[in-house]
């Protein structure tokens, strides 16, 4: 069956956007579609983990899955970030949980220890086994690379180089130094939806005015969405738009000075294929950086940061950031709603999809990523 679904995404991927549609439903149902992403995309890919600001400190690390891998993400005693494997060299148990700081990693099972490298410090009443050598056993470590704050790793052990491929990216929102932003949130959640139909869906801002008409909708000026005019990349994509004056989030503070005229109230909403995208104001960004959990579930890293500026104005901080952090939950859950909402409808006998709009731009240059990984 997949070969006839391919054959249709790539047809699809040729077309212009003017007659295109949304993907075939199969793309989100199909268990072997993905077996083909996991294989193609997921294992190879760069995937974001997070922000480099999470783990500031020499020990801090956040654990990760990467796929089926559990990962440590730290701070190593160089203070830079390090990615190992998070499974014990001896019995395969997974060695560490959640968040913190530590200047070893004991195994819960048998207490082998490692530091911050990864090298094996520590095995008690392995002096009998001749096959041991503590100094040859070291966690695996996994490639990893900065871009500007985010941290990038993939199970690929030949890589095309991140830095390399966003180039074109990076020009265009250094000025917002977004690097400096100030972690407010950073979460793990899981929503009942194909990891494909939430970045559809935080890739457009056509359902703005519609499903955030609660919250951000009234802001967003729809006419003002802007595209490259060079075209697509093969490795991102976005788009600009504009907030209104009176936006409640969205503009730059007084005392930025790195944004001029309509940057001071102009975001960008990029997407790093496969699976990461945010939200970049001159105020705030936030980002979610997804993977499969079965075709109608999503794994969500979920995160938000505040300009340092807009946080050094605030009168009563604690009140800011509550009010910050409950418009973004808020958001969320419109979102949560529609897409598992579209998560049924592509599991429904009688779904089919839809012409695109102008708006969709992105949804199609998504289709023609997919197209590439799943079907060249």
């Amino acid at each position: 069956m997949h070969n006839s679904v391919l054959n249709d995404l790539k047809n699809l991927a040729s077309k212009d956007l003017t007659n295109a549609t949304a993907m075939p439903k199969e793309l989100y149902s199909s268990n072997e579609i993905l077996n083909l992403e996991e294989d193609l995309i997921f294992s190879k890919e760069w995937i974001c983990v997070g922000r480099e600001n999470e783990i500031p400190e020499v020990g801090d690390y956040f654990t990760f899955e990467l796929g089926k891998q559990p990962l440590i993400v730290l701070r190593d005693k160089n203070k830079n970030i390090k990615v190992l494997s998070n499974i014990c060299l001896h019995r395969m148990m997974k060695i560490v949980d959640g968040k913190g700081n530590k200047k070893n990693f004991t195994c819960p099972y048998h207490a082998w220890t490692y530091n911050l490298d990864g090298n094996l410090v520590k095995a008690k009443y392995m002096d009998k086994t001749e096959c041991f050598e503590k100094k040859h056993l070291k966690l695996p470590e996994l490639k990893t690379e900065i871009f500007l704050g985010w941290i990038y790793v993939t199970l690929n052990q030949n890589p095309e180089s991140l830095s390399e491929n966003l180039k074109s990216l990076e020009t265009m929102v250094t000025p917002y130094k977004m690097e400096n932003y100030i972690n407010i949130i950073s979460e793990e959640h899981e929503w009942s939806t194909n990891w494909k139909i939430l970045t559809e869906n935080f890739m457009e801002g056509y359902h703005l005015p519609v499903a955030h008409q609660g919250t951000i909708g009234p802001y967003f000026n729809v006419m003002d969405t802007e595209f490259d005019s060079k075209g697509s990349y093969d490795f991102f994509t976005y788009q600009t738009f504009t907030k209104n004056e009176d936006a409640i989030v969205g503009t730059a503070h007084p005392s930025n000075k790195s944004l001029t005229g309509k940057w001071r109230h102009t975001s960008i909403l990029p997407t790093i294929f496969p699976s990461h995208m945010f939200s970049l104001a001159p105020d705030h960004l936030w980002y979610l950086s997804l993977q499969p959990n079965g075709t109608d579930k999503v794994k969500i890293k979920f995160g938000a940061a505040i300009a340092p500026e807009v946080l050094e104005a605030q009168d009563n901080p604690e009140v800011f950031l509550e009010e910050t952090k409950r418009i973004l939950y808020e958001v969320q859950n419109e979102d949560r709603f529609v897409v598992e909402g579209i998560c049924k409808g592509v599991n429904s006998p009688l779904g089919s999809p839809g012409p695109l709009s102008w708006l969709e731009r992105e949804n199609h240059e998504f289709t023609q990523y997919i197209a590439k990984k799943l079907t060249n």
